[in-house]
């Protein structure tokens, strides 16, 4: 019996829609299906956000407010 040994599970990833922020100082993004209004402003400076694709680990949103 190893202690400290982990089960590694693997890592399910897929294309998942995001909004990236169009500052070229802000890094901020945010999954599509964790966004808080139709057309989100980055909440980190403000600025417009634009929707586009990246490939990511897949995260639920199992939230009643989500739509």
């Amino acid at each position: 019996m190893g202690f400290g040994r982990r089960i590694n599970e693997e890592v399910i990833k897929e294309e998942v829609k995001v909004w990236d922020c169009v500052s070229e100082t802000c890094k901020c993004w945010i999954r599509d299906n964790f966004k808080s209004d139709d057309k989100p402003k980055c909440p980190i400076c403000g600025s417009e956000m634009v929707l586009t694709t990246r490939e990511l680990q897949v995260v639920n949103n199992n939230s009643i407010y989500s739509k």
